[in-house]
């Protein structure tokens, strides 16, 4: 199964870390410079999960905040 909530559709986002090092100008220094900039994803936090759809019984992945708004019943 792929990567994708089954009831909103959510997927992973893409983002970055930042590292800065120095000073920063209002504490005396030249300023904070980017010395790496990391490239990163995040990842949707998928649970399986048994619901009843259409009178069957389906196992379907779902994102912990659509598990916790309860628009679905269980089996």
């Amino acid at each position: 199964m792929s990567k994708v909530c089954a009831l909103c559709g959510k997927v992973r986002g893409n983002g970055g870390c930042i590292t800065r090092r120095g000073l920063a100008k209002k504490a005396g220094g030249i300023g904070m410079h980017v010395v790496k900039n990391v490239k990163r994803t995040f990842e949707v936090n998928l649970q399986s999960v048994k619901i009843v759809e259409n009178g069957t019984v389906k196992t379907v992945k779902l994102c912990t905040s659509c598990i916790r708004t309860g628009n679905f019943q269980k089996a």
